[in-house]
């Protein structure tokens, strides 16, 4: 993949919300997603709250998009939750438009993200919470260095039906250990 092609992490505009509207109406993405919108209105509103809110308040969602560095387009966006009961830690989704998957930009953007919460906000563990029939969010967390922490068996009541959670994380010292220069041996 060549740089213009990169995909980074951008702050959520309001003429973003057709594109927006159009990856998280699709019925592939809407299958493990929480939030299904119904019109793009929906999203502007949702987007314009995010911009009126401060980034990672405790407790509360905050949306970033994913963009082609080459041309802005909007192809994604990834929410992110620090626990209200231990601002040290923070859970993380990522939704990219079909077009885009498969193509490296959710690696891309889950370490720009990685970076952000370690490297500039200091947190100690990062999570993400994955419906096990999701086989590519658990390559993505495992290609980024997640390790499995656990697989709760019809634990969540989502969309008419029990189903199971995995949960995959990450500690500050696996990341920094990962961004480590390796020696020779």
């Amino acid at each position: 993949m060549n740089g213009a092609d990169f995909a980074v992490l951008c702050e959520l505009r309001l003429d973003d919300a057709e594109a927006m509207f159009a990856y998280r109406s699709d019925p592939d993405v809407a299958r493990y997603q929480c939030w299904e919108p119904e019109s793009p209105d929906e999203v502007r509103s949702f987007i314009d709250g995010v911009l009126k809110s401060d980034a990672f308040v405790p407790g509360t969602w905050y949306q970033l998009g994913i963009a082609l560095r080459s041309s802005g387009e909007l192809i994604g966006d990834c929410g992110v939750r620090v626990l209200p009961d231990d601002p040290r830690q923070a859970e993380f989704g990522i939704t990219v438009a079909p077009a885009y998957q498969g193509r490296g930009h959710a690696s891309q953007a889950l370490r720009a993200l990685l970076t952000v919460l370690f490297d500039d906000l200091g947190k100690h563990r990062v999570y993400g919470s994955v419906d096990p029939r999701n086989a590519a969010s658990i390559a993505l967390m495992l290609r980024a260095g997640f390790r499995q922490e656990a697989h709760l068996r019809e634990s969540i009541w989502f969309k008419g039906e029990w189903a199971d959670d995995v949960i995959f994380a990450m500690l500050r010292r696996e990341w920094l250990a990962r961004a480590a220069p390796q020696s020779p041996p």
